[in-house]
């Protein structure tokens, strides 16, 4: 029987996995050039259902605090992520997104009093190694705005998630998780307006199947499980869990898009893969010795 680590970590999973198929759900059903429509699209409905199912609103403190984890973990965040993207091809991309465990082990050591482990740093360091070799290409061209967005992606994303295992919600996980994506789409929309312009004209059935998986798939369920990780595990033993994503695309890639697999991606992937299980692995404490009692002599 599975412990209860092991069961909340393989919850936890599954959302890096299904942020994973983002990109095969982009290019083959949404609209071309509007990143930024399907960010707002992701966070802000699928927010307002979230808290419609829960029918709770924040209260006292954590109207801002909602507002701030809102902007860091999703609007500040996708708005980066839009400009690395346009900016950066995306092995780039993802290979410095891929400092994001680095970064939250850092920061928790600061905001939470975690220890950092030699095990960890090196993990983190394999796991940038891995995402490397798994997307990034000998012909990759390089931005400074570009890698200065991805790199502040990174940053805000993994201050937002050590600042929501500081702040403690005592709502429901669906409530707070709803809270963050409504801030986060709130955000965004403006953005996303100025950037793109207004809705597209018409929309196919395939637009609305693939923006209709984002919501609840690829926000509401994912983000949930995200979020519900963040309660019960560290922040850098969650964050680990975001090199899945690389991986997943990269195989539904060779899957579904006929993308061939170098001996160099099949390598990066392991090497991502066991930097996972390493940093998972929790180190077993010693156990003391047993205390004989000593008889006095009467």
């Amino acid at each position: 029987m599975l412990s209860n680590r092991l069961t909340l970590i393989l919850v936890t999973a599954i959302a890096p996995s299904l942020w994973g198929t983002t990109y095969l759900v982009t290019t083959e059903l949404l609209p071309p050039g509007r990143p930024l429509l399907a960010a707002v699209i992701r966070a802000l409905p699928a927010g307002l259902l979230l808290v419609a199912i829960t029918r709770r609103l924040p209260q006292g403190s954590w109207w801002w605090r909602a507002f701030v984890l809102g902007a860091l973990n999703i609007g500040v965040f996708f708005a980066l992520l839009f400009v690395a993207a346009y900016r950066l091809p995306g092995g780039v991309a993802a290979t410095v997104g891929a400092l994001q465990p680095l970064l939250v082990a850092v920061l928790s050591t600061g905001l939470l009093a975690e220890r950092l482990s030699t095990r960890k740093l090196l993990a983190a360091i394999a796991g940038v190694a891995g995402v490397s070799l798994l997307v990034l290409r000998a012909d990759a061209r390089l931005d400074a705005w570009g890698v200065v967005a991805a790199l502040g992606g990174a940053v805000v994303m993994a201050t937002g998630v050590v600042l929501s295992k500081r702040w403690a919600s005592p709502a429901p996980l669906l409530a707070t998780t709803g809270w963050q994506l409504v801030a986060g789409g709130i955000l965004l929309l403006p953005v996303a307006w100025i950037v793109e312009g207004a809705l597209p004209a018409s929309l196919t059935f395939a637009n609305l199947a693939g923006y209709t998986y984002l919501t609840i798939i690829g926000s509401a369920l994912a983000y949930a499980l995200w979020f519900r990780g963040l309660r019960g595990l560290s922040p850098t033993d969650v964050t680990f869990l975001g090199l899945l994503s690389p991986v997943v695309a990269t195989v539904l890639g060779w899957l579904a898009l006929d993308q061939r697999l170098s001996p160099a991606q099949l390598v990066g992937g392991l090497v991502v893969l066991t930097a996972l299980v390493v940093a998972q692995t929790k180190k077993k404490e010693p156990v003391p010795p047993a205390v004989v009692p000593v008889l006095q002599r009467t």
